[in-house]
């Protein structure tokens, strides 16, 4: 299992996945969980894409078997349903691997969690990063006229 905001989807997304996948051997199931709206809105920035549109696109990736938007009162609902043997932690995420092995233990998971440590490097690697390329270039008045 995975789980990420996956706001503006790009190739450090499908690293990720593609990697997590691979922990699980040849014929793993990988399951994602999307945060909420709510989620990523108190932890790292507004939502571009609802999350609604964001579980579409995860569920559109190739390394990708099941998908599921996550749920704000119980972070480990969806854990406690599907019960995966492994969730992998992403490199850029917050996740202490041990405190999170630990936080589902004590709610009755013996669940490995593993960092994922690789990352594919670009220079446009996170959402953040893309967000603010688009704020910081000036664009001509009709770059955007064909767009609706």
């Amino acid at each position: 299992m995975a789980s990420g905001t996956f706001d503006i989807l790009h190739p450090g997304h499908g690293f990720y996945l593609k990697e997590a996948k691979k922990l699980g051997g040849k014929n793993a199931t990988l399951m994602v969980v999307v945060a909420t709206d709510k989620t990523v809105k108190s932890h790292k920035h507004v939502p571009i894409i609802s999350q609604e549109q964001r579980l579409e696109a995860v569920l559109m990736l190739k390394y990708v078997d099941e998908a599921y938007i996550g749920d704000e009162v119980d972070p480990f609902k969806i854990v406690k349903e599907k019960k995966p043997d492994i969730i992998a932690i992403g490199p850029d995420q917050k996740f202490d691997p041990q405190k999170l092995h630990k936080s589902l233990l004590d709610n009755g998971m013996d669940i490995k969690v593993v960092k994922i440590e690789d990352y594919k490097k670009f220079d446009l690697d996170s959402s953040c990063k893309i967000i603010k390329k688009i704020k910081n270039t000036h664009f001509s008045d009709d770059a955007f006229k064909n767009c609706d």
